[in-house]
């Protein structure tokens, strides 16, 4: 990548997150990832206990898709956030990657993405989630896109490692919520659905999760509506159809 070309990507990257909040961070570093990339949509998630928290997307669609992928349990950011290393989806219509992750890539293509490049937020031995960049025609990114990808992805895993996440930090005025707190308050409930699918079938976790996930997609679902739904004592799994 030339040094003028690293310059632009810095001050779009530096211009998106002035002056913001840090809960505002990741949503922005999306946005800017849409303009520094030919893609339609992105969004960020971090690995959590059995699946994906997602945090921040730069449109509907690219939350929507977020919110599949940790309903399905499969997909390319999952992938990447299993090995640690990119995973490139460059077509979702055919061949090996609609092979690869059939219902993903159905549903995907239903909702006009036809490609997922899920790059990790770290690597192989330390990985913390992933930014996952969504376009509306097939194709692979050219090296100097996926270089400025990963420079976005490299920002958004330093920028993330030095907000302040908790109570205790310091760093934030009294009474303010931590910004990862916030933004991942929604997919809390998803871990206490779980543990009220474990109560009430005699399960384990991995298992309760699997139930929650399988019950979800076969109502045209998300995993998080699901359990908003367990939470609520509107849906039991003893009782369940």
């Amino acid at each position: 990548m030339r040094d003028r070309d690293r310059e632009r990507i810095a001050a779009v990257i530096a211009d998106a997150v002035r002056g913001a909040e840090p809960g505002e961070v990741p949503g922005r570093l999306c946005a800017a990832a849409v303009r520094l990339l030919p893609v339609t949509g992105a969004s960020v998630s971090l690995c959590g206990e059995g699946m994906p928290v997602p945090l921040s997307a730069s449109s509907e669609r690219a939350a929507h898709l977020m919110e599949v992928q940790a309903t399905l349990g499969d997909g390319p950011c999952l992938r990447a956030a299993e090995t640690g290393v990119p995973v490139f989806a460059s077509d979702l219509t055919s061949g090996r990657d609609a092979v690869r992750w059939p219902v993903f890539a159905q549903q995907a293509a239903a909702a006009g993405v036809r490609a997922v490049y899920a790059l990790p937020l770290g690597d192989r031995t330390v990985c913390v989630g992933t930014l996952d960049l969504y376009r509306d025609v097939p194709g692979e990114l050219a090296g100097d896109e996926v270089r400025t990808a990963q420079l976005v992805a490299d920002v958004l895993m330093a920028t993330l490692m030095t907000l302040p996440l908790a109570e205790d930090d310091g760093l934030r005025p009294p009474g303010e919520e931590p910004w990862l707190s916030t933004l991942a308050t929604d997919h809390d409930v998803v871990y206490q659905a779980v543990g009220m699918v474990m109560a009430q079938l005699g399960v384990g976790a991995d298992e309760a999760l699997a139930r929650l996930r399988a019950h979800a997609f076969a109502h045209g679902r998300t995993v998080l509506d699901e359990g908003r739904d367990v939470v609520g004592r509107r849906t039991r799994f003893d009782e369940a159809d």
